[in-house]
């Protein structure tokens, strides 16, 4: 009998794999990115303090308020443009894309496109 191993297991080591190749630093902070069915979240983390520094998700009531729905592009791309103009107003302009073990394509894709677009570098 073959056992396969669950998706969110694959996912979990791949982004074991990309957190083994960098960290976030004062002067360049790592952008972690999560999702799950419904939601999506990202924050920017320096961790050599272990401090998340900006944060934001679908979740929250300002940014569901502008959304139809939570899960799609359209709210990914938006997620990326509020933690964009976040990082921006504390001075943070560079980061180091973290997908999450993510495949970078759909949401994830969109979320990093509209942050660069937005202002951050990465």
């Amino acid at each position: 009998m073959v056992n396969k191993e669950c998706r969110k297991d694959i996912r979990v080591k791949k982004h074991m794999k990309i957190r083994n190749r960098f960290s976030g630093t004062a002067e360049r902070p790592r952008l972690s990115v999560f999702r799950s069915n419904k939601n999506m979240y990202a924050q920017i983390i320096d961790d050599t303090e272990g401090k998340t520094l900006v944060s934001a998700s679908t979740v929250e009531k300002d940014v569901k308020a502008e959304l139809e729905q939570t899960d799609n592009v359209a709210a990914a791309a938006y997620l990326g443009t509020v933690i964009a103009k976040r990082a921006l107003d504390k001075g943070i302009k560079t980061v180091v894309f973290d997908r999450g073990g993510f495949i970078y394509q759909g949401k994830i894709q969109a979320l990093a496109e509209a942050a660069r677009e937005a202002g951050l570098e990465f």
